[in-house]
């Protein structure tokens, strides 16, 4: 059975920092491309950061230089490490593999494969606050 189980969230000061986990159960993590989801309140599902299978990275511009997506393949987890958390950085993030679209209307929290192959957690909040 695939799962896929975010935890880290948490509520932090403006400036702050925060590490989320995403353990993986069903397949390797360094077998398909991850990404982390933020969907913040009254906006779209956006994608923040993926890994390819090689381990390439990649960061949309509004958190490049404050998050760094890693992997433990031995844990079988990913992580997000963010730094300098912005008050706009509040919403819930979620973990993904697979068909990783860079905006959803919505994050379809613990999808598994149907139109598109795509799997999803059941996200963890994060709220920055002044």
């Amino acid at each position: 059975e695939v799962r896929l189980a975010e935890s880290g969230g948490g509520s932090v000061q403006v400036g702050g920092s925060l590490t989320l986990s995403c353990t993986v159960s069903g397949f390797a993590v360094d077998a398909r491309d991850m990404g982390w989801y933020l969907q913040a309140p009254g906006l779209t599902c956006e994608l923040l950061t993926k890994m390819e299978r090689n381990g390439r990275t990649g960061y949309a511009d509004s958190v490049k230089g404050r998050f760094t997506f890693s992997r433990d393949n031995a844990k079988n987890t990913v992580y997000l490490q963010m730094n300098s958390l912005k008050l706009e950085d509040t919403g819930v993030y979620y973990c993904a593999a697979d068909d990783l679209s860079p905006r959803l209307r919505g994050c379809p929290r613990g999808k598994l494969p149907g139109a598109d192959s795509s799997y999803w957690g059941q996200g963890t909040q994060v709220t920055v606050s002044s």
